[in-house]
C-alpha cells in the first residue's frame, strides 16, 4: 500500500519543443522553474505548482507522437491545475490565442472548469470551487 510522502503528485511530460512549452507552463501560467538535470534519455526541467512537480522532458531522440485530443485514446489524457482564478487565467490564454478544448462552464454547482491544449496538444484543465 502506498503510503505518500507529500499531499500532492508529480507529472513527467515529453515534449517536442522544450522551448516553446517552457514558454506556455513557466511564462504563461505562471508555474515556478525549479531547475534541470540530464537524464539518460534527454533532459528534465522541474517547474512547481503547489507541491507538485511538473517536469518537462527534453528527449535526447523525439518518439513519434500519439492521437491528440481527449477522446484521442485511452490512458492519461489531461493534467488539472486547481486555481483560484479561473476567469483571469481564461482571458489571458484567449488573448494569446490558445485553443480551448473546452470554454469556461460550470459543469455542477459550485465547479468551474476550462480545458486548453498545450504547444504539444496535451490537454491542461483548469478547475475552480466557487
Amino acid at each position: 500500500m502506498l503510503k505518500p510522502a507529500k499531499n500532492s503528485l508529480d507529472l513527467g511530460v515529453v515534449v517536442s519543443d522544450i522551448e516553446a512549452s517552457l514558454a506556455f507552463y513557466r511564462d504563461t501560467l505562471g508555474l515556478d522553474y525549479v531547475g534541470s538535470n540530464t537524464l539518460p534519455f534527454g533532459t528534465l526541467h522541474r517547474l512547481r505548482f503547489g507541491t507538485s512537480d511538473f517536469k518537462l522532458i527534453d528527449p535526447a531522440a523525439a518518439p513519434p507522437a500519439g492521437p491528440k485530443g481527449l477522446m484521442a485514446s485511452l490512458g492519461f489524457r489531461y493534467v488539472t491545475f486547481l486555481v483560484t482564478n479561473l476567469e483571469e487565467v481564461c482571458a489571458k490564454l484567449a488573448a494569446l490565442g490558445v485553443f480551448f478544448e473546452l470554454d469556461l462552464c460550470e459543469i455542477r454547482p459550485g465547479v468551474k472548469i476550462a480545458m486548453v491544449r498545450d504547444p504539444d496538444d496535451n490537454v491542461v484543465e483548469f478547475v475552480q470551487l466557487v
